[in-house]
């Protein structure tokens, strides 16, 4: 058994190569091998979100404050909010982020495979993100 206290992972702010606008990332846990799986919770003032990107393994968000956005490439920007359970297939393109004017937060939820929990790609356009 392993027990990790809250708030013993430092903070960081969400690096602007992979986010647009103010993100911050508290690392909650990283699975031991055999495991695969991390987890963060990821806070967004209103605004801001991820670039696009996928996860080798898929990624499931867990809404926890306020209201958001996210999209998979290829269809519309949806409205998420706290409570709700997003889920996101492996490989599939998709950026996420808080709603124009909320912040929103979400513990995110991945498996690296190979040692990569996620492969970053171009920011999200103004556009695309205003849907």
């Amino acid at each position: 058994m392993k027990i990790i206290r809250s708030g013993t992972n430092p903070s960081a702010k969400g690096p602007e190569e992979y986010f647009t606008g103010t993100v911050r990332v508290d690392p909650l846990f990283t699975a031991e091998e055999p495991g695969r799986t991390s987890g963060s919770h990821v806070t967004f003032e209103p605004g801001a979100r991820t670039a696009w990107h996928t996860h080798p393994a898929g990624q499931t968000l867990i809404v926890t404050f306020g209201r958001g956005r996210v999209q998979r490439e290829g269809d519309v920007v949806e409205e998420i909010r706290q409570g709700d359970v997003v889920w996101f297939p492996a490989g599939e393109k998709h950026w996420h982020g808080a709603a124009p004017d909320t912040a929103m937060s979400h513990i995110a939820i991945q498996e690296s495979i190979d040692g990569t929990p996620v492969t970053w790609m171009e920011k999200v356009s103004d556009e695309d993100y205003q849907g």
